[in-house]
């Protein structure tokens, strides 16, 4: 494969980048009416870190992830796509440069928390019917259990599949 002509390697030019993120959110969309997506901004980078771990600064720097970012906000509010800025959301920690990368580029597990945060609480504001909740799915496969558990009166059977377990609600 021949390099990028910009010389800069794995590189896709900003106007290409729009269009190509344009290309996934229509096809995406077109699924079902009901394809609930998230787009995830390019995050931030810690140049100096980067420049130590990998010699150079492998033709990252934050003012283009900042642009990259900007224009995937811009293009998902054109199409109605929920998205995350994590270009904002990392940097919104005093220690970000630090707490949030383990080698300038990839997230920590600090990073990898906010990203997190930031999906949980888009789907949490997010108006989307539950249409993929575990309980509203069809059963596959009947319950079919060699136990027997019965409610604590002793005169009706219990089905597990319809009990509500603490490790369940966390997903609720």
């Amino acid at each position: 494969m021949e390099p990028h002509p910009s010389g800069l390697g794995a590189h896709v030019p900003l106007p290409e980048y729009v269009e190509n993120m344009r290309k996934i959110a229509i096809r995406l969309k077109s699924l079902s009416q009901k394809t609930r997506i998230i787009f995830l901004t390019a995050p931030p980078v810690n140049e100096a870190q980067m420049a130590e771990v990998f010699g150079n600064d492998l033709g990252r720097s934050n003012e283009s992830c900042r642009k990259y970012s900007d224009a995937c906000v811009q293009l998902c509010q054109e199409l109605g796509v929920k998205v995350i800025d994590l270009w904002k959301a990392l940097q919104q920690r005093d220690d970000w440069l630090t707490a949030c990368f383990t080698d300038g580029i990839h997230l920590s597990c600090e990073g990898s928390e906010i990203v997190i945060k930031e999906i949980l609480k888009v789907i949490k504001e997010a108006d989307w019917e539950p249409n993929l909740l575990w309980r509203s799915l069809p059963t596959e496969f009947p319950e079919i259990s060699p136990c027997i558990f019965v409610d604590p009166e002793g005169s009706t059977a219990i089905k597990v599949s319809e009990m509500d377990f603490a490790w369940q609600t966390q997903w609720q």
